[in-house]
């Protein structure tokens, strides 16, 4: 029933958003409640093969809310739209039951092939970080979240964090021990991370093993020179020989990102 519909959705606004100070304040003042239950409308008369209808209350609440929903996407309970400016959901878009989609996000489509699966279906309890872009006809598993302003374009494992130009995974558990590693990640609602990218990391490692090879080499250089001056044979160290450090790995380390 709507209004069952309504308060569930009411009330599933005031556990995630902490800003929400009355059940009257969700329903006058939350565009993304607005959102959703004009789709509900749309979505009926697209089921119902009034299809222009159906696009036309979609119009209508998009020009309202600044949420674009396609009627034929399917939408499941208990979804945040928090804030919700600029949120584009595509005509074969699926919604999973308790997912969270912060402003600018889009789950779009790569193809131009009509009656192609050619948006995204979100499993349940997803977040999707402002700003990201889920795009294609894929899956992004239970509990799995998208780092804000990521690009992805390929399926995303159940409980995985996605981040990143095109996105990556960074970790991947069971729903069991998803808090946790959230925690660990430093993962908050809005898809920021703390050190998530895997790439920098990558580098940073690289950099910091170059850096000490290079140290062990001057130590052993170094060691060679002082038998070689105890030798009665002269110096046997090659003029071009790393004695000295010059691999400057803080500089490096700063261009690849704190």
């Amino acid at each position: 029933m709507p209004f069952m519909f309504l308060r569930e959705t009411i009330r599933t606004y005031r556990e995630r958003d902490p800003a929400a100070r009355s059940s009257l304040e969700v329903l006058l003042c939350y565009p993304g409640v607005h959102a959703v239950m004009w789709h509900k409308l749309s979505h009926g008369l697209w089921e119902r093969k009034l299809y222009l209808l159906g696009r036309f209350s979609s119009h209508i609440a998009r020009w309202l809310t600044g949420i674009e929903i396609h009627p034929a996407a399917k939408l499941g309970r208990r979804l945040v739209i928090d804030h919700g400016m600029g949120v584009v959901i595509g005509e074969t878009a699926e919604v999973g039951e308790g997912c969270t989609i912060y402003q600018g996000v889009t789950l779009g489509g790569t193809s131009l092939t009509k009656g192609s699966k050619r948006h995204p279906t979100l499993g349940r309890n997803v977040v999707i970080g402002a700003g990201a872009k889920v795009l294609g006809g894929f899956v992004v598993g239970d509990n799995a979240s998208v780092g804000s302003n990521a690009v992805v374009t390929k399926p995303v494992p159940a409980g995985a964090t996605a981040v990143g130009i095109p996105a990556r995974i960074i970790q991947a558990d069971d729903s069991k021990r998803r808090e946790q590693v959230a925690n660990q990640l430093g993962f908050s609602a809005y898809g920021i991370t703390e050190n998530d990218d895997p790439l920098s990391q990558a580098m940073k490692g690289l950099i910091d093993n170059a850096s000490s090879q290079e140290h062990q080499i001057a130590l052993l250089w170094q060691a060679i020179e002082k038998l070689s001056a105890m030798r009665k044979d002269g110096d046997c160290v090659p003029d071009d020989a790393a004695v000295k450090e010059s691999f400057e790995a803080d500089k490096l380390t700063q261009l690849v990102g704190k």
